[in-house]
């Protein structure tokens, strides 16, 4: 039976879906063609109707992965997204978790075509993260920039540092809670325009 084209794209879809869970579980390196295929509900053959090469598949399915968390961040609370990202939910869960804190590591020794993709979704990222405010000069939207980017290198670099460690380690839970306790203000502090903490005053009542 001639499959639809709409069926094709679904089960394109599919694939992509699937590739993009199993590559943040496994690595690129962790899980070959056939498998990937396999978990999808398809064979070996089919692939190469959608795709050219594992390259291109993980290159898209990368796109898919970074798009998601692009549109989950944006207009986030920073709080509630510190608390997320450092979370042992999100720490147990790489396959439904941060592609750059799954797979950053392994894009680092993938071609221009994969690396190109991590470098736009990042672009995507900081965007939803934070809009800068265009009657403020360049000077604070660029320190603006700088302190979202440094944020969200603390919150990747902390995740890879803590799966890095055995799962009973609480070094694992350790590196966590020291940088959320880095990133979020303390009690009585609150965050400035750029991010930077300042200490709140509380006047008396006159």
């Amino acid at each position: 039976m001639k499959v639809t084209k709409a069926q094709v794209q679904a089960n394109r879809a599919h694939i992509l879906e699937t590739a993009s869970t199993l590559f943040r579980e496994r690595g690129y390196d962790g899980i070959g063609v056939a498998d990937l295929m396999a978990a999808a509900g398809f064979t070996h053959g089919g692939f190469y109707k959608h795709f050219g090469s594992k390259a291109d598949l993980m290159a898209e399915a990368a796109a898919c992965g970074l798009a998601r968390s692009s549109s989950l961040s944006e207009g986030a609370d920073k709080a509630a997204f510190v608390r997320q990202y450092l979370s042992r939910a999100h720490r147990d869960a790489p396959g439904d978790g941060c592609t750059f804190a799954a797979l950053g590591a392994d894009a680092a020794r993938q071609p221009v075509q994969v690396k190109s993709v991590f470098e736009a979704g990042l672009e995507d990222l900081l965007s939803a993260l934070g809009r800068d405010d265009p009657e403020q000069g360049s000077r604070a939207r660029r320190e603006q920039r700088a302190q979202r980017l440094s944020t969200f290198a603390h919150l990747v670099g902390a995740m890879v540092l803590s799966r890095a460690c055995p799962d009973d380690s609480p070094l694992a839970d350790e590196v966590l809670q020291a940088c959320r306790s880095a990133i979020l203000p303390k009690r009585g502090v609150a965050s400035g325009p750029t991010g930077a903490p300042r200490r709140v005053t509380r006047r008396r009542a006159a």
